[in-house]
């Protein structure tokens, strides 16, 4: 079909309405007309308009007097963007510009930038997911609001009446933290915004209304506001202010759908952010009673632990021990130590049960068989179906001497350590909680000279399995040998070198939970420091 030419009102609005980007330079390169959406696609201040890299394109176009091929630029945002040119008679050229995928002209014109909505909106998604601290991730919606969408962002977090949290940021510049006291109501839409409600058109609010508190430092006149809300997973993520300096001209209507599309993915990373924030919270108070407590000088007595969970980037398992002070002067300290089946936070949290249950029977630790029944129908009548073996240790500090009661249920008997080097093993044995009608036990008493030590450990040390073929268990005899080896070395020191070599022997292979707990009698003329009866010093 033959193409007739247009007058030049027509022609202007032909190409203002086209809807693929598409330029009009004049012979020296002065833009004549440009579709709307080209614009999107022009990389901001130029002379006249027009790009330097488009300008170049066209000079050379007119100096060669050929057509040239295809003119290629990188868009900072946008990515390959392609220039086509059509010369006409009177000097002038025809530019189209085609972008990724066919989706040029399809963005609201922004703030200094243009590129393909759904490609910008990607990329904004992208960042926005990167990160699950709430701070990051609020900050990163301020710098890209105000990079792509405006001169200047506050994001709004949901606040206690009027108690707000500001995130503030200026184009180009770095978000900055603000908390002010402040009545959101001042801002037409704003505490409608943060109750989650649809946002006010950006032509009803007047921009010389707006209160100094919102507007960043440094920002001057506001020539036009935009408020949406921040929606978040069942309860509102706060509110994005979008502010536009004065002469910058007013939101377009394809600009406000575009910053509630922004807005909705922002939400929902803010919340997801602020969900994990809170789960994290709730983790770590639920583990730090569940982790094992720092085992120190006691009444007299040496104690160390140690212990490794199955999995090594968990904190909590199935192994726990414990120590618990005497309630009165002279009286005996209850230490334990026990393995729970299974491993994870399954048997964690058993683990945390069976430590809560032994802690409310701490006024019957007199008696270890009547204790070790109580907690044995505790775990009958539990919904859980795991069971438990575990040593209770009842110290006592005698002169220089340490004297010690051991039960074991179902649990491997306890290693001494005499100060000439020999190990020997503790007679006492029982029956694993939580399985039988009953628990049996059998106590043994161990008295420690000073320099010597009580070795309780669970099945993970001896039942780990590495070495030269990476099969073979470290055992007993490993056990006994490298104790052996740690004659006259403090309670900690004992702990770190068992743990050590069982470390060595694993190397890198699977293991289940370890967890092992040192007694000693301190060597003499150790002076105890004042203030160290439940473990601190002063």
């Amino acid at each position: 079909m033959a193409y007739s030419s247009p007058t030049a009102t027509t022609e202007r609005e032909f190409l203002a309405a086209s809807p693929y980007p598409v330029v009009l330079l004049g012979p020296g390169g002065e833009l004549l007309h440009s579709s709307r959406s080209a614009r999107r696609l022009l990389d901001g201040p130029a002379p006249g308009g027009v790009p330097p890299w488009l300008l170049r394109a066209h000079q050379d176009l007119a100096a060669d007097g050929a057509r040239p091929g295809t003119v290629r630029h990188t868009h900072p945002v946008a990515g390959p963007v392609e220039a086509h040119p059509a010369p006409r008679p009177d000097g002038s050229t025809v530019w189209w510009l085609v972008a990724p995928e066919g989706c040029a002209g399809l963005l609201p014109r922004t703030a200094g930038h243009g590129a393909c909505d759904w490609e910008l909106l990607t990329r904004l998604s992208g960042l926005l997911l990167s990160s699950l601290n709430v701070d990051r991730i609020l900050e990163t919606v301020a710098r890209q609001t105000a990079l792509h969408l405006a001169d200047a962002a506050v994001l709004v977090a949901p606040g206690t009446g009027r108690n707000l949290h500001l995130v503030t940021c200026l184009r180009g510049g770095d978000p900055a933290h603000l908390q002010t006291r402040a009545d959101p109501a001042e801002v037409p839409g704003l505490a409608e915004a943060l109750q989650g409600f649809p946002p006010v058109p950006s032509r009803w609010i007047d921009p010389d209304a707006t209160p100094r508190w919102l507007v960043p430092a440094g920002f001057g006149r506001v020539g036009s506001v935009l408020v949406t809300p921040l929606p978040g997973h069942g309860v509102p993520a706060g509110a994005l202010v979008l502010l536009r300096a004065a002469g910058g001209g007013p939101f377009a209507a394809e600009e406000e759908a575009f910053a509630r599309l922004f807005a909705a993915r922002a939400g929902a990373a803010v919340s997801a952010a602020v969900m994990y924030s809170e789960q994290a919270a709730v983790t770590d108070l639920l583990m730090r009673e569940l982790l094992p407590p720092r085992l120190e000088h006691l009444d007299g007595v040496d104690y160390a632990g140690g212990y490794r969970a199955s999995v090594d980037r968990d904190r909590i398992g199935g192994d726990f021990y414990d120590v618990h002070p005497a309630a009165d002067p002279g009286g005996e300290t209850l230490a334990l130590l026990g393995d729970v089946s299974g491993k994870g936070l399954e048997a964690a949290v058993m683990t945390g049960k069976v430590r809560n249950t032994l802690h409310a029977l701490l006024p019957l630790a007199d008696d270890h068989g009547r204790v070790l029944n109580l907690l044995n129908r505790a775990l009958l009548t539990s919904h859980h179906t795991r069971f438990a073996s575990l040593v209770l240790a009842s110290v006592r500090r005698e002169d220089d001497r340490v004297r010690v009661r051991l039960s074991a249920a179902g649990h491997p008997a306890p290693m001494v350590l005499r100060a000439d080097g020999r190990v020997t093993d503790s007679t006492t044995l029982g029956s694993i909680v939580g399985v039988l009608p009953e628990a049996t036990t059998r106590t043994d008493t161990v008295l420690l000279d000073p320099g010597e030590a009580c070795l309780l450990y669970s099945d993970g040390i001896t039942e780990a399995k590495g070495g030269p073929t990476g099969r073979e268990q470290f055992g007993e005899h490993r056990l006994r040998q490298a104790l052996a080896q740690c004659a006259g070395l403090p309670a900690e020191a004992i702990v770190e070198r068992i743990q050590m070599l069982t470390a060595q022997w694993l190397r890198e292979g699977r293991h289940d939970d370890m967890a092992v707990m040192v007694i000693a009698a301190p060597p003499r003329g150790h002076l105890p420091v004042v203030g160290e009866r439940r473990g601190h010093t002063t």
